[in-house]
């Protein structure tokens, strides 16, 4: 083994681990040999310093480095005549099929909002139904899971960043949808197929109904609860798999995430204190969601945590989750997701608005706020991938450049966010 910079790295050297945490880089992969020239270019674009190779299974350092290689050329992809719709279905048909591809980020923030109105209504409706003792099909919320997938399949960012917006009289239902937005995403970076996230998105979206049985007085308290009433709290995955069992229609994969969306990966966690291979893959999906959203949300007794500080805590809570479908996790959001404050090398303070898939680390920003006169400047965007500045460092959402009002509006057209609160 050898540590060598980066920058010495070359084709056919055999990479046996980055420097550093894995989540300072953007590259993901480990144990590799160099076998591309655009490989070689996005290791020295990942932001390690750093590298172990491996002398025995790959090439050494050479005695120069000599120059970055130009990348493999790319053939122009043959033409691909336009979708029709099929036979009988007339021209919407065609209509959706475009509406699902890849659409620029501002597009898709108009139809995610409306998607998630009508989402908040839906669960709103769904908790209502399970208070007054009225059987519960959970067929009724395909319709929305499709709506949430095909967003989420057009552009991700859309979706999840504005689902993370919520006020403390919506909190719970708002939660359902969110949560089934990212377990639909987070399907889709572990390589699951539509049904497979669809299905995620389900369990997702029906992961709290036991929170419908719990006394209203103890869910929307607005302070923190005492002992007894966490106690009560804690029944909830009992209550809704018991529920969802009663009704006959609930699949094996919501059953799951309901009862287990609150066990640890160390055995930690309730109702039944489950550990490592005992926890589906999906329950360790809906655990992760379930906390990235909580923690990101604001609650009746807490402001929520700035969302790139939310993704380095819970990196650091050691046994809470699955570490490789964590990776996966950060990898679909962005280190800094859409929303996260950022500060710069430049001293001035960033709120990210896209992000940059290729350099997780260099995210599309908009500049708002100088560090050193501790006055705001005039926004500014800029591409972090293209700039010469960089992340220095997250920012807690209560320094003061941070408590600025309306810092959503850099990110979010306004319209979108006044139709989030209608």
């Amino acid at each position: 083994m050898k540590k060598i910079p980066v920058a010495q790295a070359r084709l056919g050297m055999h990479v046996h681990k980055l420097a550093g945490s894995w989540i300072s880089h953007s590259f993901w992969r480990t144990r590799f040999r160099i076998d591309s020239a655009d490989e070689l270019a996005r290791l020295r674009d990942s932001g390690a310093a750093e590298c172990w190779i491996d002398v025995d299974l790959g090439l050494d350092v050479a005695a120069e480095p000599g120059p970055l290689p130009m990348p493999d050329p790319v053939p122009d992809p043959p033409a691909v005549p336009a979708p029709q719709p099929a036979a009988g279905a007339g021209p919407k048909a065609g209509a959706a099929a475009a509406r699902d591809g890849p659409v620029p980020l501002e597009v898709e923030m108009r139809e995610a909002a409306a998607i998630i109105g009508r989402g908040r209504g839906a669960v709103r409706s769904l908790f209502n139904e399970v208070r007054l003792g009225r059987t519960l099909s959970v067929e009724g919320c395909e319709g929305l899971v499709e709506e949430v997938a095909s967003s989420v399949q057009r552009n991700a960012g859309a979706l999840l960043s504005l689902a993370r917006l919520k006020t403390q009289d919506d909190y719970s239902y708002m939660h359902s949808v969110a949560v089934c937005a990212l377990m639909v995403a987070l399907g889709r970076g572990l390589g699951l197929d539509e049904a497979g996230c669809r299905a995620a998105g389900a369990a997702g979206l029906m992961h709290d109904i036991g929170k419908a049985l719990m006394p209203l007085e103890v869910l929307n308290k607005p302070g923190r609860l005492t002992d007894d009433e966490f106690a009560v709290m804690r029944t909830h995955p009992e209550r809704g798999h018991a529920l969802l069992q009663e009704s006959g229609t609930a699949p094996a994969s919501m059953l799951d995430v309901v009862l287990h969306h609150h066990e640890r990966i160390d055995g930690t966690g309730y109702p039944q204190r489950l550990d490592g291979d005992r926890l589906s893959r999906l329950a360790r999906m809906g655990a992760i969601c379930d906390v990235y959203d909580a923690i990101t949300s604001n609650r009746p007794y807490k402001a929520g945590w700035d969302p790139a500080v939310s993704i380095s805590r819970m990196a650091g809570w050691k046994g809470h989750f699955d570490p490789e479908i964590f990776a996966v996790f950060v990898r679909t959001l962005g280190i800094y997701p859409i929303g996260s404050i950022v500060r710069l090398a430049s001293g001035r303070l960033a709120i990210v608005v896209e992000q940059n898939p290729e350099q997780l680390v260099a995210p599309r920003v908009k500049v708002f706020f100088s560090t050193r006169s501790q006055l705001p400047i005039v926004p500014e965007a800029l591409d972090l991938a293209r700039s010469s500045d960089r992340i220095v460092g997250r920012e807690s959402r209560d320094s003061p450049g941070a408590r600025l009002p309306r810092l959503d509006e850099l990110w979010a057209d306004p319209e979108v966010l006044q139709a989030m609160k209608a």
